[in-house]
């Protein structure tokens, strides 16, 4: 399957209007595209006004005909979603690296809210290169857990939201994540759902926003 190396997708400028002061990327789960998650910006907007949001399409089609991925998954193997991480590590690193320059910004004016395998991508992201501000990872978990992050690498605090319902990327997968990136120094927070399946609901959004205005609303 061939790879898209220029991601493009929806946008949202800044609330506030004027250039924006952060970057938001919103990184999408596996047969989605970037259109199902920009329609969570205006919420997320209200915390943070003076960042501009952008959700990029996945670099593939997937193999169902509709919607795109970030690399193949038949199921949760973990050699699978390491090679596809890494895979896809380029295109997304490549992009998110211009998107900032375009703007003049750097990676403290970064945040990165992934969904199911968006959050797998925005996880090995941390754990490669550290590379944001703040990453909020809804209903995902971590593709490779080995160390690759350098010693003096920042470690930006990390929200992990997951439903106890979830039965495409388990509940279980929340405690996993939270304790490979515990060990790898980064500073960890949870938002447990209750009773809520592989999706976004108004608690977990709530707790994202705030999260997310804590650590970014300054830069």
């Amino acid at each position: 399957m061939a790879m898209i190396t220029t991601l493009s997708g929806p946008s949202l400028p800044p609330a506030a209007g004027g250039s924006p002061r952060q970057l938001v990327i919103l990184l999408h789960g596996y047969g989605s595209d970037g259109n199902d998650l920009i329609g969570l910006a205006p919420f997320f907007a209200q915390a943070l006004p003076h960042a501009e949001f952008l959700a990029p399409n996945a670099p593939e089609r997937t193999s169902m005909g509709f919607g795109y991925q970030w690399f193949g998954i038949t199921s949760l193997d973990p050699q699978l979603m390491k090679a596809g991480a890494a895979r896809a590590a380029v295109t997304l690193d490549a992009f998110i690296a211009d998107a900032l320059a375009a703007r003049k910004l750097n990676v403290g004016q970064l945040a990165l809210i992934g969904f199911s395998q968006g959050s797998m991508m925005a996880l090995d992201r941390a754990l490669r290169l550290g590379g944001s501000k703040a990453i909020v990872a809804f209903s995902g978990m971590v593709a490779n857990p080995e160390p690759r992050l350098a010693p003096d690498a920042a470690r930006p605090p990390i929200l992990l939201v997951h439903g106890t319902a979830d039965a495409v990327v388990p509940f279980s997968r929340l405690a996993e994540a939270e304790s490979v990136l515990t060990k790898a120094g980064f500073p960890v927070e949870t938002q447990i759902c209750p009773g809520i399946g592989h999706s976004i609901d108004q608690a977990g959004a709530t707790r994202a926003a705030q999260f997310l205005a804590r650590h970014l609303g300054g830069a």
